[in-house]
């Protein structure tokens, strides 16, 4: 792998050079970006790959959505649909995303929309809204956000500093000064304060920047239907991982907690899954002869398997959806809900709820 990163070292510097100068190109008024007077947030990251994005805008939506009106937009990756979309009961991962249509799923009184242009989605957002969160729009310069929350995948955090495609990153790391709060996500949770602050003399903030620390915290297990389920993983059980996602350590690290006999299908991120994956995955399943056995998906994937071309295969099998949230350490959480709670109170101007 090594050696494969100093091969594609020169093209990292070509992309390098044309990130550089499109960012430049929005500092300097050159390419146009939006700013509106109204509250918006972004959340984002520098690298490409999952750093618990959705988790945390979950986070935002519970923290503010009973007092204000709200709504996520998302370019809605992978969707078969173009332009602006609201979604509604019939919406799901091939017309919007999976990540939009996980938080409609969850929060079906909010507003979810998606559109390839943001400054366009928020401009049919703004008229019934009071919030508007805009997931994984870091590298989105088209529109200024408000507060921009940058996260840090822990497992990750120590990898080189490369652009694409030798390294990871989708900007240059200075980018990270845009950011008005950085979080390191995923993290064990008895990281030790030596820990911490190698992971910020590493991050380098900024004198306005303040860094918090989160855990995965991982909730109940749900059927495909999001009904809790009965049943314990003990180390008898044989537990199929099925996964289309950037970063399985953590998730892997935690059901092998439980027991060692995990068998993965593991695909990449935002795998559209068809009917040979969960063929494949249901042979394996009924070949197995151990008497306990479970097949765990995320709910991110959970999500592209609501498909109705794929319900036939997935209505047969014993599916377990493990949900996510995220756990602020060393008491963060107050801290970092006054930064939130402070710049919307700032910047709403209609208070009530429509």
């Amino acid at each position: 792998m090594k050696y494969l990163r100093w091969l594609l070292f020169p093209f990292s510097l070509v992309y390098g050079l044309v990130v550089i100068i499109r960012n430049w190109c929005y500092r300097t008024s050159i390419f146009k970006s939006e700013e509106f007077n109204f509250p918006i947030i972004s959340v984002g990251n520098l690298n490409v790959g999952g750093a618990g994005k959705s988790p945390m805008t979950e986070y935002l939506v519970r923290l503010l959505k009973n007092e204000y009106k709200l709504a996520t937009l998302s370019r809605g990756y992978g969707r078969t649909t173009k332009g602006f979309l609201i979604a509604d009961n019939a919406s799901t991962a091939a017309t919007i995303g999976d990540e939009p249509a996980q938080f409609k799923q969850k929060f079906p009184d909010i507003t979810v929309a998606v559109c390839e242009k943001r400054a366009v989605g928020i401009q049919e957002l703004i008229p019934n809204h009071e919030i508007i969160i805009l997931d994984d729009a870091y590298q989105h310069r088209a529109v200024k956000p408000g507060l921009s929350i940058l996260l840090f995948d822990y497992t990750t955090i120590n990898e080189p500093h490369l652009m694409l495609p030798a390294g990871n990153l989708r900007e240059p790391f200075s980018g990270r000064q845009r950011a008005h709060a950085l979080v390191v996500s995923k993290c064990p949770p008895q990281i030790t304060m030596h820990q911490q602050d190698e992971i910020i003399k590493r991050i380098r903030p900024y004198a306005h920047q303040q860094v918090f620390f989160t855990a995965i915290s991982y909730l109940p297990m749900r059927d495909m239907e999001g009904m809790a389920v009965s049943g314990e993983i003990d180390a008898d059980t044989t537990v199929f991982l099925l996964t289309g996602i950037a970063n399985t350590q953590p998730l892997l690290k935690h059901i092998r907690q439980f027991t060692q006999n995990v068998i993965h299908h593991k695909y990449p991120d935002h795998h559209q899954f068809g009917p040979k994956n969960i063929t494949k995955l249901a042979e394996a399943f009924h070949v197995c002869n151990t008497s306990s056995k479970i097949i765990i998906t995320t709910e991110k994937d959970a999500q592209r398997l609501r498909e109705p071309a794929l319900l036939p295969y997935t209505e047969a099998l014993p599916v377990w959806v493990l949900p996510i949230g995220i756990q602020f350490l060393n008491n963060g959480k107050q801290p970092f809900n006054q930064i939130i709670n402070h710049y919307v109170r700032e910047h709403t101007t209609h208070r009530s709820i429509h």
